[in-house]
């Protein structure tokens, strides 16, 4: 279905994918907060933001007949990446939850703020679905 890219002379890769090879349907969400569908954050701690987040993009990808299984890029932008690092254990938790074992190509950024005051975390995702 999708090809993990990964040049044989690298280093493994934790966590994520170098690049991605896929053909199909593609679906992109907006970059998601981690807010319920009510638009109400029932969280300030970052690993629980990212959970729900996660979530978020699960509902989105289900709306277009998508899964975890066909994300093919993640880009994260979060407000500290201190406190991301410190929740690492508890986001890889939640991540292995709501997404599984699959790891597509991500990346993530250091913002100084997001739209969103009580958002520390907004996850922008790619999916292509096979035809």
């Amino acid at each position: 279905m999708h090809e993990p890219l990964h040049p044989a002379t690298w280093k493994r890769a934790s966590g994520y994918a170098n690049g991605i090879m896929a053909r199909g349907r593609m679906i992109f969400t907006g970059g998601l907060v981690g807010w319920d569908a009510d638009q109400v954050f029932q969280t300030d701690d970052f690993a629980g933001q990212v959970r729900q987040v996660l979530e978020n993009i699960v509902a989105v990808l289900a709306e277009g007949g998508a899964g975890p299984q066909h994300l093919v890029r993640l880009t994260w932008y979060v407000t500290d990446k201190h406190e991301y690092l410190g929740a690492l254990r508890e986001v890889g938790a939640a991540y292995r939850d709501v997404i599984g074992r699959h790891y597509p190509a991500m990346a993530l950024v250091q913002v100084v703020a997001l739209v969103e005051d009580r958002a520390k975390v907004e996850i922008e995702a790619t999916a292509v679905v096979p035809e």
